[in-house]
């Protein structure tokens, strides 16, 4: 075969590669641009806003911030919920500890069992089924935020493989380019080198050891 020839395969089929690529890293791009833009609208609907800094400021056990929740929320204080992260934090560093303190750690199928157990009408019974209905509602919301955590990740994963797929592109261009090139520089005449290993001077087994 021909060496210019040869080159010119090797280039078309990088190009086509360049192309596939940068397909790829388009769509990779517009679901990253989706998940991002659908998480936002859809947490912003919620209303949902971090408490002040001042409630920070008197974080204590047993009230609406406790000192553990401080190192994962304290730096959206005051914000309005509205992306992946803010949603992962708010539902296992907030919700999640609220949750443990109305309901012991118990779920809700426990605690609604639990009240179903005890005479209908009767002060215990509207006592249990007002926590089994708090960590419904809790547990509920918490698992639309985790929801909404996950479709971001998401897009964060595509955003990260569309600039892989985008600089793959790039150098696999530079490489077609140089194929081109080579190609043009050589001769006509000149044949692709294939070398191979004489069958009559097989190497004995002492010589590929180096004895």
């Amino acid at each position: 075969m021909k060496r210019n020839l040869f080159d010119m395969l090797a280039s078309f089929i990088g190009l086509a590669m360049v192309i596939v690529l940068v397909v790829a890293g388009g769509l990779l791009m517009w679901g990253y641009s989706f998940a991002n833009s659908n998480v936002h609208n859809q947490l912003a609907q919620q209303q949902i806003t971090f408490p002040s800094q001042a409630a920070f400021a008197h974080a204590k056990v047993g009230t609406e911030i406790e000192p553990v929740m401080i190192p994962y929320i304290a730096k959206y204080a005051g914000e309005p919920l509205t992306t992946g992260q803010q949603a992962e934090a708010y539902a296992d560093h907030f919700i999640a500890y609220h949750l443990q303190e109305i309901g012991g750690g118990l779920t809700y199928a426990q605690l609604s069992s639990q009240a179903l157990a005890l005479p209908k009408g009767s002060p215990a019974y509207t006592a249990a089924e007002a926590k089994a209905q708090s960590v419904f509602q809790g547990t509920t919301l918490r698992g639309l935020l985790l929801e909404a955590y996950a479709f971001w990740m998401f897009g964060q994963i595509a955003l990260i493989a569309g600039i892989a797929a985008f600089a793959l592109a790039f150098l696999m261009a530079l490489l077609v380019a140089l194929g081109f090139w080579h190609a043009r520089r050589t001769e006509d005449t000149e044949e692709l080198q294939v070398h191979k290993v004489p069958t009559g001077n097989k190497p004995t087994d002492k010589e590929l050891v180096g004895v």
